[in-house]
């Protein structure tokens, strides 16, 4: 079969070339994948991977052999997925981690969920968002954009903070800055994005008992805080990493019926072939593409 694999070499550390193909185990399905999404993550580092390596894990496809111990869809079944190994024509992956796509989803909607939604998703669940105030930086990118839609659906006043004022077409947010100007008063919650200083400027606008998520470090900068500056008296201000992407096929189910009932834009800013992966990854690297790029896959 043919995938994405990584050559240091080519543009963008991907090529595509002829891979093995999978080999499920019981609990994982094969899928025919029909679209792919790409993460910035992903496109920065997929040349740190060794030569060879399928690489991506956002999908969308249909069910080609179901798992072998009677878990997960059947055969035939629209479904989006997340799982290492996604950019090819095959994929195996497990049964937890897959979504049937609801009637009337365009798969490359669907293809476009996964990693960024669920990011998402999971870093707003960390609080109750209900009536606080939520801060959403590097909010023009994938994630960002999912996060500021959730947390609109959960009753939160979004403050989306991008890096400049072009970047900001499209965002539902109840305020829209550049980097942190203008923002006035504490803020509950924290998805950061950017890393860097402005994560060290964030930190100060953070309320009492209020948490940073660190997501992504856009910015490539390192952050430097100050002596004394992350000591505060009250109810204690936490950061926090976030990785957990276990068992993920219940949430991007929820995903999935938030698309389908209008209620969450799939934001794919471009839209092409693997083929043109080169240009798609090097457009999402220079900030060209509000959202998420999605490419459909050849067979």
């Amino acid at each position: 079969m043919l995938a994405l694999v990584v050559d240091p070499g080519a543009p963008g550390s991907l090529r595509l070339a002829e891979a093995p193909e999978p080999r499920p185990a019981a609990g994982q399905l094969v899928l025919e994948v029909s679209h792919i999404s790409l993460n910035r993550g992903e496109v920065t580092f997929a040349g740190s991977r060794p030569p060879g390596t399928v690489h991506g894990y956002d999908a969308a496809g249909v069910v080609l052999h179901p798992a072998a111990d009677g878990s997960g869809p059947a055969a035939g079944t629209r479904v989006a997925a997340f799982g290492a190994g996604a950019w090819a024509q095959r994929m195996a992956v497990e049964t937890t981690a897959v979504a049937e796509i609801p009637a009337g989803v365009d798969p490359a909607d669907a293809a476009a969920l996964p990693m960024a939604g669920l990011t998402a998703l999971r870093t707003l669940r960390t609080r109750d968002i209900l009536g606080r105030r939520v801060l959403v930086t590097g909010a023009a990118g994938g994630v960002g954009r999912y996060a500021v839609q959730l947390a609109r659906l959960g009753g939160a006043h979004v403050i989306a903070s991008v890096g400049s004022a072009a970047r900001a077409e499209g965002l539902d947010a109840d305020e829209v800055v550049v980097g942190l100007d203008g923002i006035d008063r504490p803020v509950d919650l924290i998805l950061d994005n950017v890393g860097g200083p402005q994560l060290a400027a964030a930190w100060q606008l953070l309320a009492a008992g209020g948490s940073v998520q660190n997501i992504g470090w856009a910015s490539g900068e390192p952050a430097v805080f100050e002596p004394y500056s992350l000591f505060f008296v009250g109810a204690a201000k936490t950061m926090s990493t976030f990785g957990d992407v276990r068992e993920v096929g219940p949430d991007l189910a929820t995903l999935l019926g938030f698309v389908a009932a209008g209620r969450l834009s799939p934001e794919v800013g471009r839209r092409g072939t693997w083929e043109e992966y080169g240009a798609a990854a090097a457009a999402l690297l220079g900030r060209n593409v509000p959202g998420k790029a999605v490419l459909s896959v050849g067979h």
